[in-house]
């Protein structure tokens, strides 16, 4: 039965993560936004926290799944990219450029978008090419921090558009998140394109 752990786990992660996606798309229309937000930002919260456990579960007993392997690393490109194209469909978060034209707003939030779905398949491409090849691909630091920055943001724009939707601090906070976030993407995009040159796996 432990086995079959890490799968339940992120098969609950898919479910959350399209549950959670959804209340982004919705989140514009209800009245108590306040409220919606904070149980959407709960929900997200228990997806991560699931993607932590079913790790632990998968290493401590040594089970793996081909499964686990495709779905795992999927249902977190789901949640972060899928997050943002959402956020971006519903025009937000508006940032520090708030008083700009809806237009530049607009290729500000798909630029951002654009650019994690890029990073993301980008070395999702790599990842089975060093694969195929033999080589180590395992995540890096950078990789986990660049995850981390991507949780960290999404959740503040969640908190902001219910809590803080019009607080000045929030739109400078949030826009710092956002430039720390892309410049850690980039960077951790780019420290990959060395990697299928490493060690081969044994």
């Amino acid at each position: 039965m432990v086995k079959f752990i890490p799968n339940i786990l992120t098969f609950g992660r898919l479910v959350l993560t399209v549950v959670f996606l959804i209340m982004i798309l919705y989140s514009p229309n209800v009245e108590n936004k306040a409220l919606f937000l904070t149980v959407g930002f709960v929900l997200f919260v228990i997806a991560g926290l699931t993607d932590i456990v079913d790790g632990i579960v998968a290493r401590k007993y040594d089970v793996t799944s081909k499964f686990g392997r495709m779905v795992d690393p999927l249902a977190d490109k789901i949640l972060v990219c899928g997050s943002f194209i959402c956020f971006a469909l519903i025009k937000e978060p508006q940032l520090f450029v708030r008083h700009l034209s809806p237009g530049v707003l607009a290729a500000v939030q798909w630029s951002v978008a654009g650019i994690l779905i890029a990073r993301e398949a980008y070395v999702t491409a790599l990842r089975h090419i060093a694969e195929a090849r033999g080589v180590n691909f395992a995540a890096t630091v950078s990789g986990k921090i660049k995850m981390f920055l991507q949780s960290f943001a999404i959740g503040t724009v969640v908190i902001k558009m219910g809590h803080a939707p019009d607080a000045h601090w929030a739109y400078w906070f949030t826009t710092v998140t956002f430039v720390l976030m892309l410049v850690v993407t980039i960077i951790s995009g780019v420290r990959a394109t060395r990697r299928p040159h490493g060690q081969k796996t044994a």
